[in-house]
């Protein structure tokens, strides 16, 4: 058997957000964000669009939504690229699933709680070695939790866990196993077939078991991803060698240590602008600029700028 990569937001929505996929969303969620205790015992899966309810807001996609059986809600990212400002776009998220909840004559104590997970294909906190950390808010100096602490930022690093199959001591660390290496595997290991939801995500991420239409999905996803790595770590290079090269120029005026330090700067800066907008011109047709702006960095009216000198 080949396995879908979960990582790819198709692949994750198709495993934790299908119509079947309840039983499999409640062992996932019990155990990242309950310590595999079963707290969650009904959820629904609800529609992960949140569509604004003031005009001029901006619309928001996540990769599942689920409301639970207290009512708390759940909106899970899967999130395989670092983009500039995401970490304010999950903040966001998460404050407007709180604040939009309310319409004409409720009342502020209705407002249900917000979880948001976010499992992330790099590292977000590296001054930490821990794989999970929760946010909530507290006071600065005396670190009181504020009394109701209705919206909680969950995140999962994966690229900090590194447990072979063999280490595996629980449901948490299977499921973690299972985001960042199903696509590897050929079989289903019997420590992970011995939790039924588990195998039946197995099940739902079995390549041969999709339509030719999703397949082309999947396909355009992976190409997508890696193409973006690609460029992203061209430009990376690109930049790296201008700033070199302007760093030893300005070195021969000002003194080549000190030249170097800001030719660096100065080239990276270009570089990285340059290809950016390259990138964004590629994805002019295919994309929304939202979207363009989240993957490359640009401000809505830089892209807003190509999309029109293109027409």
């Amino acid at each position: 058997m080949r396995f879908i990569n979960p990582k790819t937001d198709f692949a994750f929505k198709k495993i934790f957000g299908s119509d079947q996929s309840k039983p499999i969303l409640m062992s996932f969620l019990n155990a990242l964000l309950y310590d595999e205790q079963p707290i969650i015992v009904d959820l629904e899966i609800i529609d992960p669009y949140l569509a604004p309810k003031i005009e001029g807001m901006k619309d928001t996609f996540v990769d599942v939504r689920a409301r639970l059986q207290s009512g708390r809600f759940v909106i899970i990212e899967m999130q395989v690229l670092n983009v500039e400002g995401f970490e304010k776009r999950v903040l966001y998220n998460a404050a407007k699933a709180y604040s939009t909840q309310l319409m004409e004559g409720d009342v502020y104590k209705d407002l249900s709680p917000v979880v948001a997970l976010t499992i992330t294909d790099f590292v977000m906190f590296p001054e930490s070695a821990e794989i999970e950390s929760a946010f909530v808010l507290k006071e600065r100096k005396a670190s009181l939790e504020y009394p109701q602490s209705d919206i909680q930022l969950v995140f999962v690093e994966l690229p900090k866990f590194t447990k072979a199959l063999d280490q595996l001591t629980g449901i948490k660390d299977k499921w973690l196993f299972f985001l960042k290496n199903a696509r590897d595997l050929q079989v289903v290991p019997d420590a992970m077939g011995e939790v039924a939801e588990i195998k039946q995500a197995f099940h739902f991420a079995n390549l041969a078991g999709l339509s030719p239409k999703e397949l082309e999905v999947y396909e355009r996803k992976l190409m997508f991803i890696r193409d973006q790595r690609g460029a992203i770590a061209l430009a990376e290079r690109e930049a790296e060698e201008r700033g070199r090269k302007q760093g030893e120029e300005k070195g021969e005026e000002k003194g080549r240590a000190k030249g170097r330090v800001e030719g660096l700067e100065e080239g990276e800066a270009i570089g990285r602008t340059k290809k950016a907008r390259e990138i964004a011109s590629q994805l002019l047709g295919q994309l929304d600029d939202q979207q363009i702006a989240q993957i490359t960095g640009l401000s809505l009216s830089e892209i807003a700028a190509l999309r029109g000198a293109t027409n």
